[in-house]
């Protein structure tokens, strides 16, 4: 694959940002391309890669002919991990989602295996654990929610021994691009000098149905103004203006087990802003650097690919873009470096917005505890011995 070579990044502590950098060229073999302009990154390393590389797809009664094009597009050396918050009543949308996987294993006999969010094992190993930040406090078990649903993704990808996770949303009607998402992680991943990486994607285009045919949008509605604020959030504390953050709610992204054991996860859809606001605010600041010392020599690199593929999803309407500003916003709102200056502009445009009333602020977002200290495999043996959803095909 060759990309753009990524000439300019910013540096805030051991974060390394790495400018937005886009895919020239899919599916290179090893010759060298005499450029400075551009990085090739051998197709041969790029499937080494996928071997370590499992697959994450968070969903909620999607439509089963878009989580088959997802499964089938899949590279076949990647283990996948599907985590359902579906519903189990009648209709069983979970039971449909487990012989779709089922069939979709027969076919391909690819590494495979689904979980409900609510599984009794998952929470139990949990709590035996002493990790509670995940736990409903109603009905004991798993709370519903993409970020709890990622985190226990997160979980059994380290269980089976992946160096590396990658999330995929499951609405996608476009297969071609997610193969290409997986690829992307995998060249972001061999580009990185350091263990504790991140791969962000930038969709070249999302594109909208208008009455004269399809209209392709640079940038998503919420996206847009998630990272605005995400570079004011930098700027006020710099000094100096930047542009550097394009990838805010990238909910398609990819990082090591090594930094995942680092990472806050923020319940909900906050998610993929909270990463980058957890790490521009705790990384930059720790309360224990010598725990950190790794960190800090090799440093944290977040790379930013604007892909080939554009990204077609199922729409959800305006009262779930609403919500989804709101809660990145919130992230913003409510972390320890935002100044007086940026929660002032967060609010003007939540009341401008009419997404809240005048005298309102945003609900302070809930974040779980970075979950490197749990004992992975006494919380897989628990998992498997007390599930009652789990199914594993390999």
């Amino acid at each position: 694959m060759i990309l753009e070579s990524s000439v300019y990044k910013e540096i805030f502590g051991p974060l390394i940002v790495h400018e937005s950098q886009k895919v020239i060229k899919f599916d290179t073999e090893t010759e060298v391309v005499e450029s400075s302009l551009v990085n090739n990154i051998p197709r041969e390393e790029i499937y080494e890669i996928f071997k370590d590389l499992a697959i994450v797809i968070p969903l909620k009664n999607e439509k089963l002919h878009l989580l088959d094009g997802v499964l089938k597009a899949i590279p076949h050396r990647c283990p996948i991990i599907v985590v359902s918050a579906s519903q189990k009543d009648i209709p069983n949308h979970f039971k449909m989602e487990i012989e779709l996987v089922k069939h979709y294993y027969s076919l391909t006999h690819s590494r495979v295996m689904i979980i409900h969010q609510k599984d009794m094992g998952a929470a139990e190993a949990f709590k035996e654990q002493g990790y509670m930040d995940i736990i409903d406090e109603n009905d004991g078990l798993i709370r519903f929610g993409k970020g709890e649903g990622m985190l226990l993704g997160v979980m059994l990808a380290k269980a089976i021994g992946a160096r590396y996770v990658g999330f995929i949303d499951a609405d996608n009607y476009i297969p071609g691009a997610v193969n290409e998402y997986v690829k992307d992680y995998a060249a972001g991943i061999l580009m990185s000098d350091s263990d504790y990486t991140m791969v962000r994607l930038k969709w070249r285009h999302k594109p909208k149905v208008m009455q004269r045919g399809l209209y392709f949008r640079r940038r998503g509605r919420v996206s847009e103004i998630t990272n605005r604020y995400l570079n004011l959030l930098v700027a006020d504390r710099t000094g100096f203006e930047t542009d550097i953050f394009v990838t805010g709610n990238a909910g398609e992204h990819a990082m090591s087990i090594k930094l995942a054991d680092l990472m806050s996860f923020s319940s909900g859809y906050a998610v993929e802003t909270h990463q980058l606001v957890f790490l521009l605010d705790r990384m930059t600041r720790p309360n224990h650097p010598e725990k950190l010392k790794d960190v800090y020599e090799q440093g944290i690199e977040i790379f930013q690919i604007e892909t080939l593929n554009p990204h077609i999803h199922e729409e959800k309407g305006t009262e779930h873009i609403n919500e989804m500003i709101l809660v990145s916003l919130a992230e913003i709102y409510h972390c320890e470096m935002c100044t007086e200056n940026v929660k002032k502009r967060i609010l003007e445009e939540l009341y401008s917005r009419k997404i809240l009333k005048k005298g309102e602020i945003p609900p302070k977002p809930r974040a779980m505890a970075p979950t490197g200290e749990i004992d992975i495999e006494r919380w897989f043996k628990k998992v498997k011995k007390r599930s009652d959803t789990l199914v594993i095909l390999e």
